[in-house]
């Protein structure tokens, strides 16, 4: 069971995979994300006037649209990349990451926050030292995981 576990690991298989850091081999492929439900988004401890949230296959990881804006989330790693809002195509509900290409360096972020809050899980940070304040809630499952 252990062999067939560290094989599964190393082929890559259980979800979809984000392209690392400067990899220009990853760039081949397109990552698919899907609109989170029920999310919430403050900019300022007020909702943008034009914002969605997504996941991928891949735990940990949001990207956000803020206006024309897209910000890749590492809920694990806190940190914020800016992607170039050019490489997606939206289909419905469906954000399409054409040929992804992860940025070199991510934005500084100040004042990284977490906690749950009843059936949210709520990250809270500031985009560099005297920007923005910007609030994800994400929804809880039942056994109080995080969703994405």
């Amino acid at each position: 069971m252990a062999v067939l576990l560290a094989c599964a690991v190393f082929l890559g298989l259980g979800g979809e995979k984000l392209p690392a850091q400067g990899s220009a081999a990853a760039t081949a492929e397109s990552v698919e994300w899907k609109q989170v439900v029920m999310g919430i988004v403050k900019l300022n401890d007020e909702p943008p006037r034009s914002w969605n949230m997504y996941y991928s296959g891949k735990r940990g990881w949001v990207m956000l649209r803020l206006w024309k804006r897209y910000l890749l989330v590492g809920l694990r790693d806190e940190e914020v990349y800016d992607i170039d809002p050019q490489s997606f195509t939206v289909k419905g509900e469906t954000l399409v990451w054409n040929n992804p290409e992860f940025p070199d360096n991510s934005l500084p972020i100040r004042e990284w926050n977490e906690r749950d809050i009843g059936p949210m899980h709520r990250i809270r940070f500031r985009l560099g030292k005297d920007g923005h304040i910007l609030e994800l809630q994400i929804p809880l499952k039942l056994n109080g995981r995080p969703m994405y």
